[in-house]
């Protein structure tokens, strides 16, 4: 039983060094020659003028909701629809009522505006 254990600790061992090594490596063997104009704020090419910070608007953030909702909503769909014909009646009435619910924040987003691009 405990060598079952050995190979998913040697797998997670070489999982974990395969992207490790080489970023060591690279962060030791690496030239270090800082100077003021490879430490400054690169801003296509023009000098940074003012606060470099930018404030992005809060709909960006609303677009990026909605799709990991619907996109969980795929994930959690698919294992539904594989098992439809095991589920019954049950399956298919918490089904729905998942579906009503997103569709009710569907629409909410709609009216709010939140889908608008501006």
């Amino acid at each position: 039983m405990l060598a079952n254990y050995a190979f998913v600790g040697v797998f997670l061992l070489a999982a974990l060094s395969f992207p490790a090594v080489p970023l060591l490596l690279a962060f030791f063997l690496r030239p270090k020659r800082p100077t003021p104009v490879k430490q400054s704020t690169y801003e296509c090419g023009l000098e940074a003028i003012g606060d470099i910070r930018v404030q992005f608007k809060v709909q960006y953030y609303l677009y990026a909701l909605a799709f990991v909702i619907f996109d969980i909503e795929l994930v959690l769909l698919y294992p539904w629809a594989v098992a439809f014909n095991q589920l019954g009646l049950y399956g298919l009435s918490a089904a729905l009522i998942f579906l009503l619910l997103l569709t009710a924040g569907l629409v909410y987003e709609w009216r709010k505006g939140a889908l608008e691009w501006v």
